[in-house]
């Protein structure tokens, strides 16, 4: 079988063998006398990434925080993003600090600091720090159960989010009251 019969391709191919030269030329001569003239600029690749930069402003965000309504699994992984970034900052800190003057940041010096402080001082400081920590930690189990794929499902999702929330309030307390 032809191959421009199966595709229907015939009429096509008899019809530009029998066409005169003269009309051929007359499409020529309209096509390029009605062409549109389109001019290109080059640019630096400094504006190009300057355009580039534009455009990526006007993106949405993802999620889309004027759409979505707020969820709890995307709720608690910012949260656990923002806590352990807190804590890795407050941690380094204390530490490049002991570095630099260990006699000012030894414990001895730093349990008198805090035993010569008001109660609602240390109670609030040890809240600041529980809380960040106790969430922390119990979401980072939620995730390694997720990896061993417990709890994927929607509802136990749903149900250890809840669960982590309600720890990170008792231990939160429990650690404040030690």
């Amino acid at each position: 079988m032809n191959s421009s019969r199966a595709l229907g391709l015939g009429p096509v191919f008899r019809q530009a063998a029998v066409a005169s030269r003269t009309s051929r030329d007359r499409r020529l001569t309209y096509t390029s006398l009605f062409d549109r003239n389109i001019q290109t600029q080059s640019l630096p690749p400094s504006a190009a990434e300057k355009i580039l930069n534009e455009q990526r402003l006007k993106r949405p965000s993802s999620p889309h925080f004027t759409i979505y309504q707020p969820q709890l699994t995307w709720l608690g992984s910012i949260a656990n993003r923002i806590t352990g970034a807190g804590l890795s900052t407050l941690m380094y800190a204390y530490f490049i600090a002991y570095l630099a003057a260990p006699e000012t940041f030894a414990s001895a010096n730093v349990i008198e600091l805090v035993g010569s402080m008001p109660d609602i001082v240390k109670y609030a400081g040890k809240t600041i720090l529980a809380a960040p920590f106790a969430f922390h930690s119990l979401n980072g189990l939620r995730h390694l159960s997720w990896d061993l794929t417990k709890f994927i499902t929607l509802k136990g999702a749903y149900s250890s989010g809840y669960a982590v929330l309600g720890a990170t309030a008792i231990g939160t307390v429990a650690l404040v009251l030690m």
